[in-house]
């Protein structure tokens, strides 16, 4: 599988809005690997890039997901690029475990929680370090 540079270029910058400036440079030195052209070319450059859903309804559907899978670290992720982008208010990001404990679970809303948490402490410390 190959690429082009205006679906590559553009599967980037969807990347970086959808996790922060600058995010994309992971992605760089994998500009060859069929993988990472699938990521950044079909996932990022046509579903993220979609207006169908909203960047936050599409999050929220990610979160939910990933949420069932007890990742914090991937949750994590998730609520860096939405608290970058002003995605959630803290009202949302506290109700969001509790809505979904009912559907994930105790032991999956927990990792759910600890990655909100640790997304929301990051903020804390980028809005210190300006």
């Amino acid at each position: 599988m190959s690429i082009d540079d205006a679906q590559w270029n553009k599967g980037l910058k969807t990347f970086d809005a959808v996790y922060g400036p600058g995010s994309s440079e992971m992605t760089l030195p994998y500009r060859d690997s069929s993988f990472n052209q699938e990521i950044v070319g079909n996932q990022f450059a046509n579903l993220w890039a979609s207006e169908v859903f909203s960047m936050r309804e599409k999050r929220l559907l990610v979160l939910g997901a990933t949420a069932m899978l007890g990742r914090p670290d991937l949750v994590e992720i998730q609520m860096n690029g939405a608290l970058i982008n002003g995605e959630f208010t803290d009202e949302e990001l506290d109700f969001l475990p509790h809505f979904v404990l009912f559907y994930a679970g105790a032991g999956n809303t927990t990792a759910l929680f600890r990655g909100i948490e640790a997304a929301k402490a990051r903020r804390k410390e980028r809005a210190a370090a300006k």
